[in-house]
């Protein structure tokens, strides 16, 4: 079972998810909170594997809540569902350590993929959220193509670069390629070391404004 915890300054849209995820047999919504300083508070009682949060609240948005959850419960991870579609926030909120970002005009199927893929340990991304990253780096290509001279990856580490950009798990990534767990995450902390990243999601950032790999 999935625990979630759901963080909106609208309690209407916490009503609406709490009885959605109520169907479910696989998530669990084991709390709610408002903003960001209540969701730190309650954390410090509850664990849930993701909170869900919105980015534009009082008290402490979405950004600065991703950030203190991934300093002070690195095992809990964030996922972004919001209305604010401007990439300056996009990457400001996966930079900050946060797995995925969503829009809140997405299908509950969407989401509940989402929540599943992070979970598990992957980054997920909706459409409308990658088109609006790759349409803002668009304007930063020159730069980008300098920096992709300074990064050189082995073999091995582009294809388990690959798969992490198909969104496999760390068990999916170890089966396709015959190696061990171990030896993925290794191959993940190389990949975070040379881009210079903090996390999956910032490596994937990375990926898409360097041209690091072809699309």
């Amino acid at each position: 079972m999935i625990k979630i915890f759901l963080v909106d300054d609208h309690e209407m849209i916490r009503e609406g998810l709490k009885t959605y995820f109520e169907k479910s047999s696989e998530i669990e919504c084991i709390g709610e909170a408002e903003n960001g300083l209540d969701c730190l508070e309650k954390l410090k009682s509850s664990q849930p594997n993701i909170v869900v949060t919105d980015l534009n609240m009082p008290e402490m948005d979405g950004i600065e809540l991703a950030k203190q959850v991934s300093s002070l419960h690195p095992a809990i991870k964030v996922l972004g569902l919001t209305m604010m579609d401007d990439h300056r926030h996009v990457k400001q909120f996966l930079a900050e350590g946060a797995s995925g970002y969503l829009l809140k005009d997405c299908k509950q199927e969407e989401l509940l993929m989402a929540i599943k893929t992070v979970a598990t340990g992957g980054t997920y991304f909706s459409p409308k959220v990658t088109e609006i990253i790759i349409n803002s780096i668009q304007k930063t290509k020159p730069h980008a193509k300098r920096m992709v001279t300074e990064v050189k990856l082995s073999k091995r580490e582009k294809e388990v670069l690959e798969l992490i950009l198909k969104e496999y798990s760390n068990t999916e990534i170890a089966e396709a390629l015959f190696v061990s767990m171990k030896t993925v995450e290794a191959h993940k902390r190389n990949l975070l070391v040379k881009t210079g990243s903090k996390n999956i999601a910032g490596l994937i950032l990375y990926v898409i404004g360097t041209n690091l790999i072809d699309f």
